[in-house]
């Protein structure tokens, strides 16, 4: 699949800020968009399957729920890069995991629960075959952009 129909573009508009919170969200956008269940979940599993889709989730306010927020920025050898970034995706709470040219190629943002979460969860990924460096940048001041795509 290259191209997205009109229906796929309505379906991932809607994804972008507007799912029910209900015990049958998907039913419920079907609703809104003419069709069953069956067929918007069809539709998503092929859209994932294509690359258009990563994930379906939700965004809550971490600091409410008392964790904290690191960026991290790794110095990588070139040759791991893959390994590193596979082994960081492992940790539920690393998100935004992104190579970048420079020195310090690998960057990712971690949430944990509580400090010593946090400095375990680090000293395993410092530890790892091919970090070079870390640098640990602690928010000052949170900037929250909601950034969606409206297709056409």
């Amino acid at each position: 699949m290259t191209r997205l129909s009109t229906f796929d573009k309505a379906l991932l508009n809607l994804l972008q800020g507007d799912i029910p919170i209900c015990s049958h969200p998907f039913a419920q956008l079907a609703s809104r968009l003419g069709t069953d269940e069956d067929t918007v979940l069809a539709r998503l599993r092929e859209l994932k399957a294509a690359g258009f889709l990563r994930r379906i989730g939700t965004f809550f306010d971490s600091n409410q729920l008392g964790y904290r927020g690191t960026l991290v920025a790794l110095k990588v050898k070139p040759s791991q890069l893959q390994a590193v970034a596979e082994a960081v995706n492992r940790y539920p709470g690393a998100t935004h995991n992104y190579e970048r040219e420079g020195l310090y190629n690998l960057w990712f943002t971690l949430l944990t629960p509580n400090a010593d979460c946090e400095k375990k969860i680090l000293s395993e990924i410092r530890s790892l075959d091919g970090v070079e460096d870390m640098l640990k940048l602690k928010a000052n001041k949170k900037y929250k952009i909601n950034v969606q795509f409206k297709l056409q």
